[in-house]
């Protein structure tokens, strides 16, 4: 193909050139109204002059046309697995490619994506599919993607397009979906404390009528509730531990549904501790309730009521109470009215002298029994007549004594199921180091486990649930020595802030646990047990693919297991046994699953911004075409029924030939005879 086309190549700066165009015709138009002889030919030679600085050519092309280019953005995100959305796909993919085959002056590329952690982000796919493409060779963009796209810009004109955009919508435009939305949700909340949601049920196939709610906090129990379609509703859920809690909420499934995902969604409350309030209950000084004060003190999330009885009911010493300067043990408002405040009630070395009466150490074993937490630190007492486990309360004791009190040094240490439980499992190991104490109560442990025994084998520290509630017992009043730092010291105030964080429900002390962790795609879940062995792990995936793993024991009382996460993309639910819990894979409610229904909305200001069309392809099996056309650029670009593809022309240039249209010396010929004509003529 040659072509012809006229260049002007000026000598000058154009702002030069044009002055003297200007200069030129004042100067002519002056001389004419003044009627001065010669102007014409001089005006002639001006414009010789202005041409030769204009320097114009005759430049003859061979050119070689370069085919347009079709870009197809194909969406490959989770939503378009549903139903047959891929194959409508993969077969519109296959009639552009077959029109771009059929026209020789057509080239198709094709790239893929979309699919990330936040949604759909199917512009950044096309923005580097435009990488590649010269902008005069870009005939148009095809999208083929349901419309569930979430990364557009707010300027369309952002992305420079000067070709039609074109959205394809794959899918059922007429099917619809129930989901569940949530509004509003607390970030934090106060453990023991109720937070409260705002979900909305949205479903077009049913907008009337109830669904039923339900919630399951880390994957416990379910809590079930009505709500009526379409309107918000509040729920409340109980915040039980400190950290994370994941709370599931789910809404049964509709009559018409294009996945179940979305009818599930779940948030994360952070629990935070109010402050603990501990009552510490001293039976008479000694050198270890110092101890207990400090390390309750030291501690600032815990509010310490501390009493130490010294001067007991049954003291014959004559005095009168109005001549004491001590105040009267407040029995009544501690034990009556006030005990449910406490998280946590400790008797160090405590014994029945008349103080308190029967029933307020049946209100204690009650205080336990509905979830309150007791620690005994036990003295020679313990083992005689005036043992408070010869009250009421040894209905919640963990160990009773055998009436022997055993002195002479020893060295304690931790027990095969103290190896495993989590209080005392990070000192394993360490007993070697630790000072010895002299004097340990005989006891005989009744319920939960024994964590710390001498090395006779006889209990020194037993845990244990009793009802809804904990309770421990320490059978020494010998463990200030370590505090001391007496023969080396040992572990006092970590092995006794865990166990009364263990009273007070820390699930990371649990001895029944169960917890995951992702890294680079792998889940990782470990189970913490006192058993010898633990059951496999039951993992549901967010598709609602099932898997079983082994767990393989990694030390004393853990086991692990691991599993690659793939693509999948939201709440996992673990099981082993009778432990559970909940881990998100990415964002606990992915955009992906929010809305999954086919909608044109989210790509129309691109369409058009770019002079467009949008076309419904339908979600039969063969999708509904629109027709294809070659247009102008300055022409329609889409209309009913028919998308357009611009016809650019672009070309490159395989040979050239430059013709200069006043060469110098004709054109210095030419300035020459018309000036010679002015002078003649001025002066004839």
């Amino acid at each position: 193909m040659s072509a012809s086309s006229l260049v002007l190549a000026p000598l000058v700066s154009q702002w030069i050139l044009t002055a003297l165009c200007i200069a030129l015709i004042a100067a002519s138009a002056f001389a004419a109204w003044r009627g001065l002889k010669g102007w014409v030919w001089r005006t002639l030679a001006g414009l010789a002059v202005l041409a030769a600085l204009a320097n114009p050519a005759l430049v003859r092309e061979i050119r070689d046309p370069l085919s347009d280019i079709l870009l197809v953005v194909r969406d490959n995100s989770a939503s378009m697995e549903i139903g047959n959305r891929a194959a409508n796909a993969a077969a519109a993919s296959q009639s552009l490619r077959a029109f771009a085959d059929a026209d020789d002056g057509l080239d198709l590329i094709e790239v893929e994506g979309g699919a990330t952690p936040d949604g759909t982000r199917l512009i950044d796919t096309l923005r580097s599919g435009l990488g590649d493409i010269p902008r005069n060779r870009l005939a148009g963009i095809v999208m083929l993607s349901e419309g569930q796209v979430h990364d557009v810009p707010s300027d369309p004109a952002s992305l420079g397009l000067d070709a039609p955009l074109h959205h394809f919508a794959i899918g059922d435009p007429r099917a619809t979906d129930r989901r569940l939305i949530v509004e509003e949700a607390p970030r934090f909340g106060i453990v023991g404390e109720p937070v409260r949601f705002r979900l909305r049920v949205e479903d077009e196939g049913a907008p009337a009528g109830t669904a039923m709610l339900t919630l399951r906090l880390d994957g416990g129990d379910p809590i079930r509730a009505r709500a009526t379609i379409g309107e918000t509703v509040t729920v409340e859920a109980l915040v039980q531990n400190r950290g994370a809690n994941v709370i599931e909420m789910e809404v049964e499934p509709g009559p018409n549904e294009l996945s179940l995902i979305n009818n599930r969604a779940a948030v994360s409350v952070t629990g935070v501790r109010d402050r603990l309030r501990v009552l510490l209950v001293t039976g008479e000084p000694h050198n270890g309730a110092r101890a207990w004060r400090n390390l309750l003190k030291s501690d600032p999330s815990v509010d310490l009521v501390h009493f130490t009885i010294l001067r007991p009911l049954d003291r014959g010493d004559g005095a009168l109470p109005e001549e004491l300067a001590l105040i009267a043990f407040p029995v009544f408002e501690l034990f009556e009215l006030r005990l449910h405040e406490f998280d946590l009630v400790i008797f160090d070395r405590y014994r029945r002298r008349g103080i308190l009466p029967a029933n307020y150490f049946q209100n204690i074993a009650r205080y336990v029994d509905q979830g309150g937490a007791l620690l005994i630190t036990a003295g020679p007492d313990y083992a005689g007549e005036e043992s408070i486990a010869r009250s009421l309360l040894a209905s919640v004791l963990p160990a009773r004594p055998t009436g022997a009190v055993r002195e002479g040094a020893f060295r304690p240490r931790i027990s095969t199921a103290g190896e495993r439980h989590p209080v005392t499992a990070p000192m394993r190991g360490q007993e070697e180091g630790w000072g010895r104490w002299y004097r340990y109560v005989g006891g005989q442990a009744l319920a939960g486990e024994t964590l710390l025994d001498t090395p006779s084998g006889e209990p020194l520290l037993v845990l244990s649930r009793q009802g809804e509630g904990r309770a421990a017992i320490l059978l020494s009043d010998q463990s200030w020595l370590w505090a001391r730092g007496h023969d080396g010291g040992g572990p006092h105030d970590e092995l006794f802030r865990r166990v009364a964080h263990w009273l007070m429900n820390e699930p990371e002390l649990d001895e029944e646990r169960l917890t995951a962790a992702l890294s680079d795609g792998t889940l990782n879940v470990t189970r913490t047990t006192l058993s010898d062995d633990a059951p496999d792990l039951d993992i549901t995936w967010p598709s609602g693919r099932e898997e079983s793993v082994a767990m393989e024991e990694a030390g004393p009382g853990r086991f692990t297991a691991s599993a690659e996460t793939g693509n999948e993309a939201g709440l996992i639910r673990l099981r082993s046994g009778d432990a559970t819990t909940v881990i998100s894979a990415g964002p606990l409610n992915p955009r992906e699953y929010m809305d999954l229904r086919v909608t044109r909305e989210a790509l129309a200001p691109l369409v058009r911004a770019t002079r467009g069309g949008s076309f419904m392809l339908g979600g039969a099996e063969t999708p509904q075409m629109p027709s294809l056309r070659r247009t102008r650029p300055d022409g329609l670009q889409a209309g009913p029924g028919w998308a357009g593809l611009q016809r650019n022309g672009a070309y490159t240039v395989a040979e050239s030939q430059r013709t200069p249209l006043a060469p110098g010396l004709l054109i210095a010929a030419l300035i020459l005879a018309l000036l010679g004509a002015g002078w003649w003529r001025e002066g004839k």
